[in-house]
């Protein structure tokens, strides 16, 4: 008997990781429909996708459109990008913890989000204490399958330009070869690893929530 199709929902279709989660779903026979809520079109027609506008820090509004086996979360800023704190913060927990509310409320049992390595709510460093803030409302909404994958540095060309991300991942091209044994989770890492880890994650039994960087390599490459 052939198994029922799925449909999933992904927050951030138009970033790095989930640019490359749309590829993997849309060729991925398991699933049958996927709805993007973004801020900006992917720029693309196709059978499988339903797109939804709109602003994504009133996730609310999108309630009614929130239905699906899956949601994947790969919203996120940077300090550069986002130097306003309260902005930041309003995308960075903001937006997964309303994407877990819903997810919570219309009963949809599976939902991933990508948080970062050094991940800690009681950090003195605003970025990683509110990516820990963030992985602990997550957690209290006790969501039957959450994953919370917590990548180094995410490789990949971006839009925009970081002039020090991008120097930071030249060095890195080199330093990768050097973290080896306990230190090879600080490795940097392709958004399309992430996004492989994700699918392999939604279709597979796993005992750990968080995901740190070398494990997220290895689940991809299952």
């Amino acid at each position: 008997m052939e198994a029922q199709k799925k449909k999933a929902i992904i927050l951030g279709a138009t970033g790095l990781t989930g640019s490359e989660l749309l590829n993997l779903l849309l060729n991925d026979d398991r699933y049958e429909e996927i709805i993007l809520l973004s801020r900006s079109t992917v720029g693309f027609e196709h059978p499988k996708v339903k797109e939804f506008l709109g602003n994504l820090m009133n996730l609310k509004n999108f309630e009614e459109h929130f239905k699906a086996d899956e949601v994947f979360c790969c919203i996120g800023t940077t300090k550069s990008k986002t130097p306003n704190k309260e902005v930041y913060r309003q995308i960075d927990y903001g937006i997964p913890v309303a994407a877990a509310e819903l997810c919570k409320k219309n009963q949809i049992p599976t939902f991933l989000v990508v948080s970062a390595m050094g991940a800690n709510d009681k950090s003195k460093i605003f970025y990683n204490r509110t990516k820990g803030e963030m992985e602990n409302a997550v957690l209290a909404l006790k969501i039957d399958n959450t994953y919370i994958l917590q990548p180094s540095l995410i490789g990949g060309k971006r839009s925009e330009k970081r002039a020090g991300e991008w120097l930071f991942k030249q060095i890195m091209k080199v330093g990768n070869l050097l973290l080896v044994g306990g230190l090879e989770k600080y490795r940097s890492i392709q958004p399309n690893t992430i996004a492989q880890c994700m699918v392999w994650l939604a279709n597979n039994a796993y005992d750990k929530i968080r995901i740190e960087s070398h494990t997220i390599k290895k689940l991809a490459a299952k």
